[in-house]
């Protein structure tokens, strides 16, 4: 790995580690209740950074386009207390998108779950034939 991509990585994590709690501590929307940051993405000239994030009640699809909109209303003022809280030359722009691959996972293990729990129905009833 060279010596930028180690940079860039070490940027990303503190650019996670703030995120999580300026978002914990400091907005106070309720449209953006209980936001985790899930993965952060940081361009490799620091000029942009994708967040993941995740959301508490997230089975509703209102609550996550809600919760979208308010982070990129308060994309700027997040942005100036992450400028505070780093000492970067350049604080990048913050673009939110919704992390599913928690959601995604739960429900691809129901599936399996369903299958599983079918498939020993059929066994135990092709037995007892």
């Amino acid at each position: 790995m060279t010596k930028n991509n180690n940079r860039i990585q070490r940027i990303s994590q503190e650019i996670h580690k703030k995120l999580a709690i300026i978002l914990q501590r400091e907005v106070q929307d309720p449209r953006i209740f209980m936001a985790t940051v899930s993965d952060v993405e940081v361009s490799y000239d620091l000029a942009y950074v994708k967040v993941f994030i995740t959301f508490l009640h997230d089975s509703d699809p209102n609550v996550v386009k809600v919760g979208l909109q308010a982070l990129h209303a308060a994309a700027g003022f997040i942005r100036k207390l992450i400028g505070k809280a780093m000492r970067l030359r350049v604080i990048p722009k913050l673009n939110f998108f919704y992390d599913n691959t928690l959601s995604e996972s739960i429900r691809i293990s129901t599936l399996i779950n369903e299958i599983i729990k079918n498939d020993e129905k059929r066994r135990i009833t092709s037995c007892n034939i």
